[in-house]
């Protein structure tokens, strides 16, 4: 079952045009990847989704409503939440506060903050201190943490693996299984290709704010994607 669907989605950076015409899907439960190179729309596909960036109504459509133009608070209680690229979290709020702060909007749902901290134990350990106190894999574990207790039924991961070492970004990896466990669907945005294919079902290559490859994680031809990509 269809639970995303942009149609002919176009976005704008005031009279700047970031996006043409896309076309995405994302069923239940699904993972999906967004990759292309820096510049191709991937972020702003995000932020139009979340509501973070207005388009027309009719563009989005989730759980067969339409919610293009919806507020970004509006679209977390409709059940999408997004992890932003740079994590983003409050400093004057300690760990704890920062993931209370996620389920202000009171959706039900499996994802309470005990269950976060089984999840990240790291961050119940570190709970009382200033969130960007923490390093760098834990503040993306915090940022990942607060969308959960939303309770969404998508997630939007935007760049997870940005300026993290190779050992943490293994680690945030191996716990996205016990997201998407419940049926919790993920749309994974990452420059680094080979990490992003592995998580996945299906990819969206984006150029220039353009889909120009959409295939299987398994089985795509190497040489289509490298010239979408890099469009060759």
């Amino acid at each position: 079952m269809t639970l995303l669907q942009t149609r002919g989605l176009r976005a704008f950076y005031g009279d700047f045009q970031a996006l043409f015409d896309v076309d995405v899907t994302v069923a239940e439960g699904e993972t999906v990847a967004i990759i292309g190179a820096n510049g191709a729309g991937k972020t702003t596909f995000l932020r139009a989704v979340a509501g973070a960036l207005s388009c027309g109504a009719e563009m989005v459509e989730f759980d067969g409503a339409r919610v293009g133009a919806l507020s970004a608070h509006e679209i977390v209680r409709r059940g999408i939440a997004m992890v932003p690229e740079g994590r983003r979290l409050f400093p004057s709020l300690t760990v704890e506060e920062n993931l209370l702060l996620g389920g202000y909007c009171g959706r039900p749902g499996a994802w309470t903050l005990a269950r976060v901290y089984e999840l990240f134990p790291v961050l119940e350990e570190r709970r009382a201190i200033p969130a960007t106190s923490l390093s760098g894999g834990q503040q993306q574990m915090a940022a990942i943490g607060r969308a959960l207790m939303s309770n969404p039924r998508l997630l939007l991961c935007d760049e997870l693996s940005l300026g993290l070492a190779p050992v943490v970004i293994r680690d945030i990896y191996a716990r996205l299984e016990s997201i998407t466990a419940d049926g919790t669907a993920l749309v994974i945005v990452e420059q680094d290709i080979s990490r992003a294919l592995e998580a996945s079902t299906r990819f969206y290559c984006f150029q220039e704010g353009r889909v120009a490859l959409t295939a299987a994680c398994r089985g795509f031809d190497q040489e289509a994607l490298t010239s979408a990509y890099f469009g060759l």
